[in-house]
């Protein structure tokens, strides 16, 4: 609980063996998180039974289905179990949970009802980010900035906090199937401004892993494609 409010952290995870059991203690060693929840996305690998015996709930999808899906799943959780705020956190502990409060505060204290994590703000990190993700990750926030008519320096980051009241508003329909995977992430951010609602950004931290151990299991073209795909669909007036 935090500030009256209870507080719901949701991981989506796809084979972190390897890092679910850091995200899960790290996590629940804030003590304002209520629970912590990891929605398995169909790993082939143990991190299901990792993540609850380090003691995270979990929700166990029976197919891949993607990140968006995933985070739906971990909403509709929250709704139904009656949770203020949701944060969002990475899977593959890139995030740092120590800096949550940072992403509730803005809520509880000053009324935003979406607050999004930034690595580029001042004081925000992105430590060893590959080149290539450097430039996709400073394109996206322009362009979303140009068809929003906000000015954001972040819009990939999945590291956020927002109110689970958002879904009384029968306009943000994150429950369309072409969200279902990176498309949910920036479709939410830049509905909610669209439509007025009062977002802000906060500086934050990621840390990318060597590529041998696996930082990311995006696809190159298909998955940055559907990353990109929200901002013309609803920028043109093309999707709800």
């Amino acid at each position: 609980m935090y500030d009256g409010n209870k507080i719901l952290c949701v991981a989506p995870c796809y084979n972190e063996l390897q890092k679910i059991d850091k995200v899960v203690q790290r996590v629940l060693k804030n003590d304002f998180v209520d629970e912590m929840l990891v929605v398995d996305d169909g790993s082939t690998d143990d991190s299901p039974s990792i993540a609850k015996e380090k003691g995270a709930t979990v929700i166990s999808l029976e197919k891949t289905h993607g990140v968006g899906f995933a985070i739906r799943k971990g909403i509709e959780y929250g709704i139904k179990n009656q949770f203020d705020i949701i944060v969002i956190i990475a899977g593959n502990n890139k995030d740092n949970p120590d800096q949550i409060l940072k992403l509730l505060k803005p809520i509880t204290k000053e009324d935003y009802v979406f607050v999004q994590g930034s690595r580029f703000l001042k004081g925000g990190e992105f430590g060893d980010m590959p080149f290539y993700r450097i430039i996709a990750t400073k394109m996206h926030p322009l362009i979303f900035s140009i068809l929003s008519g906000k000015w954001i320096t972040e819009s990939t980051n999945g590291f956020r906090a927002f109110k689970l009241s958002l879904f009384k508003d029968r306009r943000i329909d994150i429950w369309q199937k072409w969200l279902d995977k990176y498309e949910l992430e920036p479709y939410l951010y830049f509905k909610l401004i669209r439509l007025g609602y009062k977002t802000k950004e906060v500086p934050v931290s990621k840390y990318y892993p060597p590529k041998e151990i696996g930082y990311t299991k995006m696809k190159p073209i298909i998955d940055w494609w559907g990353i990109f795909k929200p901002l013309f669909s609803l920028g043109f007036g093309l999707k709800k």
